[in-house]
Order: C-alpha cells, then structure tokens, then sequence
C-alpha cells in the first residue's frame, strides 16, 4: 500500500484496477498498478498499445473511475468525490492535451476564444477572461496569432494553443496523451520545450503518454506500463563534474559546472513482491514459467529452473513452448490437442 503521507506526493496511484466489459468480455486494463508522481514533477509514461497508460491518463483526469483501488491526487481520493466534485476537478484542477486537434480545440473559435471558452464554463468572463488569455497566448509563443482559427495554425502552433486551453484555469496538474504524435521532429521538440518550462517556471506537475522512443531526453522520469502494471522505469541522471579552471601563474579560478545526463533502468517490484522480465530477456535466457532465486554477496541471482518435469507445472511448460514454435511455423502438439485440431 502506498504511503499518503509523503508531502511530495502529488499523485498516489495504489493498487489500482480497472475492467471494461465489451459484449460479454471483461477487459482488465489496469492490475493492481501503483504510481507516485512528486508534485511538480515531470514524467513520461509509455507502453504498447493495450497496455493501459490511456486508461491510467483517464482515471487520473477524473474521466473513468477506477474498478478497484485508490487515486489521490493532490490529497485528494477521486473516488470519494461527489459527481459535482468530480466536474469540478475536471475543470479547474486538471488540463488535458489530446493528439487529435480536433479534442483539443472547436474549428469555428479563434484562438483568443477557445482559450476562454473554458474559462466561461467555470464562471470566468469578461476582462478578466480576455487578459488571462491573451496572457497564455504569450506564454506558449504566439502573440501574433490571437485571432486565428485552428485551420489557419499549423500543427505545432495547435497543439500550443492546445496547451493553452488546457492552462485556462490554472490547473495544477497537466495530462498530455501523446501531444506529439502527428508533429514531426523539430516541431515536437519546441512542444517538449514548452512543457520543460511551464514545468520550471510555473512548478506544474506534467504527466506525458508517449510512444516517442526520444521521450526520456525530454523528462525526468519514464515509466513504462506493461499489461496494466508499473514494469519499470528510467530515470534522468545527472552526475555533477566539477572542474577547476587554473591561471598561468596556478592560482584556482571559480569552479565551473557541468552536467553529463545519462539514463538509468529500474525493474518495478510492487508491494506483492512481483516484478516483470520482459519477454525477449525471459527467451533470450531461457525462463520457463519457473525460476530459481539465489542470494549472492552482489544482492539476488536469479535463474531457469532445472528439473522442470517434475513440477506441477510441466503441462504449462508445454503449451509456452508450443506457441512459440507456432509462433515461428512449427507444428502444434499437445496445444493443437488442448484446441481441439488434428496433429
């Protein structure tokens, strides 16, 4: 169980779960995910399709409640709230960044009007509104775009006015679900700069949903979602170097300094003691559904499992086995059995 009491926890995800049923199917998109996010921190989130990091971004926006669980969010537990709480934390506690245009802004407002838009659902007009967007407008770069509407803005300039719109009434938390996945390179790193500052200046807690692979360059923290878990997570590190300039004569000048960023994987273990080996590690070495653990002087090795036919498992072992060499075009055996097929 997460800790809420940590003050510089902004965001506490503990546990949480969440099924959609389609037709008569259950969906599992999240099992029993935990994630904390510092306030005023900034974190990319990432994972295949179907993963769940969508219906993470969801239940943190107040958008789904989740089946199990608890979110809290600046110490507030969304699922206690009343659905008039609720649609108040949408709209004046949480911004949301789509990739599609089309979510973020409406077609026949200018630019000026879509940032205030927001603002008049939350009680805000007048000069008041006006000022407060004409003043995001510059901060996201585009002073001599206030009148234009969203066709007359190239991609880029849309999603910064997205951002805008997003910024209205001053939210405390950011959700960005893939802001960059229809810009091109150049234009997707003026965005992450964008984000880098509001999140240096203004303190705002920013969680980014990406499948950009460069994402980590542009975050303090990763964290990859891999079947509806926290599975792991990268982070930013910044070894400080400290270097002496020294005169002619050998007298020491003031130090200088300088930052060399590299990138650290962590393997998540949650509070049930799991962690999760990526598939081609698992094949790559050999791990069947059983392991061996060891602990060694360097901390805990862990191993394939010998012996497997004597484990209750064996029948497991099999099936594995045989859809990977379906997988690679070799003939079923027990698995075409279990499915009912001719072998």
């Amino acid at each position: 169980m997460q800790n809420i009491q940590d003050s510089s926890a902004f965001v506490i995800c503990d546990d949480l779960y969440k099924i959609f049923k389609v037709a008569e199917i259950e969906v599992m998109a999240l099992q029993g995910l935990d994630l904390t996010v510092r306030r005023g921190e900034l974190v990319g989130v990432v994972g295949a399709s179907g993963s769940g990091k969508t219906t993470l971004m969801n239940v943190l926006g107040g958008l789904t409640l989740p089946s199990a669980g608890r979110v809290i969010v600046d110490g507030k537990n969304l699922l206690k709230l009343s659905a008039r709480e609720l649609t108040t934390y949408r709209q004046i506690e949480v911004g949301f960044v789509w990739q599609q245009g089309s979510r973020n802004l409406v077609p026949y407002l200018s630019a000026l009007d879509n940032i205030k838009l927001p603002m008049t659902l939350a009680g805000v007009a007048g000069a008041q509104a006006d000022a407060r967007a004409r003043e995001l407008m510059d901060k996201v770069d585009l002073p001599h775009r206030y009148d234009h509407r969203p066709i007359q803005l190239s991609g880029g300039e849309q999603q910064r006015v997205a951002i805008a719109v997003a910024l209205a009434n001053e939210p405390k938390l950011l959700l960005a679900d893939e802001p960059t996945g229809e810009l091109d390179s150049t234009t997707s790193d003026q965005v992450y700069d964008l984000l880098q500052r509001l999140n240096r200046d203004d303190g705002l807690t920013i969680c980014i949903v990406s499948h950009d692979p460069t994402i980590a360059q542009h975050v303090e923290r990763v964290v990859q979602i891999r079947d509806g878990k926290l599975a792991s997570e990268t982070v930013r590190r910044r070894p400080l170097a400290d270097t002496r300039m020294h005169d002619g004569r050998g007298a020491g000048a003031e130090a200088t300094e300088s930052w060399q960023d590299h990138f650290e994987e962590l393997i998540v273990l949650d509070s049930a003691g799991r962690l999760q080996i990526p598939k081609q590690l698992r094949e790559d070495l050999g791990f069947e559904n059983r392991v061996e653990m060891e602990v060694t002087a360097d901390g805990v090795l862990i191993r394939p499992a010998r012996n497997l036919e004597q484990t209750s498992s064996q029948a497991e072992i099999q099936i594995e086995r045989e859809i990977r060499a379906e997988d690679n075009g070799a003939p079923a055996g027990l698995l075409a059995r279990f499915r009912g097929r001719k072998t």
